[in-house]
């Protein structure tokens, strides 16, 4: 096995492992609720939590991947992972596992980091390759962590089940330490002027524009049908338990299964190529699900193309954010992942009032009209960027 391909697997295994944490204590959240003292309603914003530190994990912490050592950097930040995980484990109140889980989300923001090393690692022909290779790592870790999770929670309650993940971690940590290049990318600037400029990113890059406005579009359309769907299936005349509804979430696997061909299929042609055509698949999916939820088999085929059209454009898309300026890899990636969270909270948020006013036909069809918007912006070409013809003469 080559270095660049033993360094991507490893990259892979470190953002799976990271990004798995902000979900493995969803299925343990009730357990944590009667432990803590903390009210059904109210332990849900430990999902919150998470969040809001994976996104100022974006914005503060991923552009440092333009200007330190990825030996350096990822490092640390998995030891502040591990640093959340043991404090959460250690919380006997709602406020101390809430800054907790902050803490837990800006670490878990180290799985887009990777992503962003994997890449600028890579030889140009196989930058997609590389970067679907972690996308991977990271979809596994999403749909292994809530199974892993109850289960280890099961077994050695929450408590345990977070020092085990922080033992992980720190595993994790230890190899990134002694595989990853301690040698700094050419810096771009200081840290407070690579803050201050990543505005002004979205006006001078139309590509960045354009990945940001297709992948904030299918990631709406991603956490707005996961949503709805658990709700709506735990409702008569479906009244389903958590347990069968979990199950739901196997579909997943094909958009996992999917991601190594789609990161060949964009070094191969183009990453626009692969958006067009995983929009299509999920696109059709979406349509599947428009159908209702009666058939189990057909809304399980409805989630596995959805999932799996998803799954392979964020990976395309990544990578052609990277080629924008991979000197500014970390600091794009910034930008695109904090608004695509963003949206993906939009997402969320829209579920349940969609169901009330106008049931799961409402849902579905908002996620279809996402994505087919989402394709037929792909159509569009990515123009040359403004000022690439001025700095190739400076060059």
């Amino acid at each position: 096995m080559s270095r660049r391909r033993a360094r991507a697997g490893l990259l892979a295994c470190i953002a799976g492992t990271a990004l798995a944490n902000n979900y493995a204590v969803q299925p343990a959240l009730g357990d944590v609720a009667r432990d803590t003292g903390t009210t059904a309603a109210a332990i849900g914003l430990v999902t919150t939590a998470a969040l809001a530190g994976c996104i100022a994990g974006f914005a503060f912490l991923l552009p440092l991947a333009d200007r330190a050592a990825p030996r350096r950097l990822v490092t640390g930040q998995l030891l502040l992972l591990a640093t959340g995980l043991v404090l959460a484990s250690l919380a006997q109140g709602l406020g101390v596992l809430l800054v907790a889980y902050v803490i837990v989300g800006a670490g878990a923001s180290v799985s887009a980091m990777a992503s962003t090393i994997a890449g600028r690692g890579a030889r140009e022909e196989r930058r997609g390759a590389a970067v679907a290779f972690v996308a991977a790592g990271m979809s596994a870790g999403i749909l292994l962590s809530r199974l892993v999770g109850g289960a280890l929670a099961d077994a050695l309650g929450w408590r345990g089940m977070l020092l085990t993940f922080a033992a992980l971690v720190l595993g994790c940590a230890g190899a990134a330490w002694w595989r990853l290049p301690g040698e700094r990318p050419a810096p771009t600037g200081g840290y407070l002027a690579t803050l201050a400029a990543l505005p002004g990113l979205l006006r001078r890059y139309g590509t960045l524009r354009r990945a940001v406005l297709n992948g904030s579009l299918w990631y709406f359309a991603f956490s707005l049908v996961w949503v709805a769907l658990t709700v709506r299936l735990a409702q008569p005349p479906y009244a389903l338990d958590s347990a069968t509804i979990g199950l739901y979430s196997l579909a997943g696997a094909l958009g996992f299964a999917a991601l190594p061909v789609a990161g060949r299929l964009g070094d191969r042609y183009t990453p626009r190529a692969v958006i067009r055509a995983s929009m299509a698949v999920a696109a059709a999916g979406a349509a599947l699900l428009c159908t209702g939820l009666d058939r189990p088999v057909v809304t399980v085929a409805g989630l596995a193309l959805l999932d799996a059209g998803c799954f392979t454009a964020q990976a395309a898309n990544q990578t052609r954010i990277l080629a924008v300026d991979p000197r500014r890899g970390g600091s794009l990636s910034g930008v695109y992942l904090l608004l695509y969270f963003l949206a993906g909270a939009l997402g969320a948020g829209l579920a349940a009032p969609l169901l009330t006013l106008g049931g799961w036909p409402a849902a579905s069809g908002t996620v279809c009209a996402a994505l087919v918007v989402a394709g037929v912006l792909g159509l569009r070409r990515d123009a040359p960027r403004v000022g690439a013809v001025r700095e190739a003469a400076e060059v």
